[in-house]
């Protein structure tokens, strides 16, 4: 059975959250301080974590950035801010979701579902042993998940590394980032363009020597992204 973690201050919201994903068979524990969500999520195992953004003591980006610093479970921060700077701050710090409130709970446990679905897959027993592709100095370790550029380390979210992986399993042709978003999320991808526009931001800041003038993953105006080999 899967765990999965919310931490989210109101705790009516909380509540009714567990009541959805436990009839969804998941197990589900809350907390409803920053500091308090923190602990718990480092220190216990969690399958996946829903964070609330505004919270008592440790606010939702400070924990994103703990948590993505030893672990890459899924995390989807939920907000009522609909501010598209705190979505890519968000993003940006290695959420793997953004849902702005109010949204129903059943959308909830769908996210939650496919976010897990996804995860499992790819840290699953099935994955080929010595797995990685190697184009121009970077390595892509397949089995261990792990990215090395010039055989220096960089560290990669799940996502990140999703994206990366992909775009590299296709060198050479173009995606739109709707194809993107819906070949790495497995979700449709209205109003969520600017996930992929700040991971593949991300992913540049790391493998690129100079990002103005990517060499590795290239932006065709008007349409989207390809990984150049």
């Amino acid at each position: 059975m899967s765990k999965i973690l919310i931490i989210e201050d109101e705790l009516a919201i909380a509540e009714l959250e567990k009541d959805y994903l436990e009839l969804s068979g998941f197990e589900v524990s809350i907390e409803v301080t920053g500091d308090a969500g923190l602990e718990k999520a480092l220190k216990e195992e969690c399958d996946l974590i829903v964070l609330d953004l505004m919270l008592p003591n440790v606010d939702g980006f400070e924990i994103c950035k703990k948590i993505r610093e030893v672990k890459n479970i899924p995390v989807i921060m939920v907000s009522a801010k609909k501010d598209d700077i705190d979505k890519i701050r968000g993003l940006g710090l290695g959420a793997d979701d953004y849902m702005t409130k109010p949204f129903s709970p059943s959308e909830l446990v769908a996210r939650v579902k496919a976010h897990l679905a996804r995860y499992e897959r790819l840290i699953g027993s099935n994955v080929k042993q010595n797995d990685s592709i190697e184009i121009r100095g970077i390595k892509i370790d397949k089995t261990d998940r792990r990215v090395y550029i010039n055989e220096e380390e960089k560290i990669f979210t799940t996502k990140e590394f999703d994206l990366l992986t992909f775009l590299a399993e296709n060198p050479n042709r173009v995606f739109t980032k709707e194809e993107l978003f819906k070949n790495i999320w497995d979700m449709e991808s209205v109003g969520d363009i600017a996930t992929v526009t700040v991971h593949i931001k991300k992913i540049r800041e790391k493998i690129e020597v100079n990002t103005a003038k990517p060499q590795y993953i290239e932006t065709i105006w008007g349409v989207g992204y390809r990984f150049k080999v």
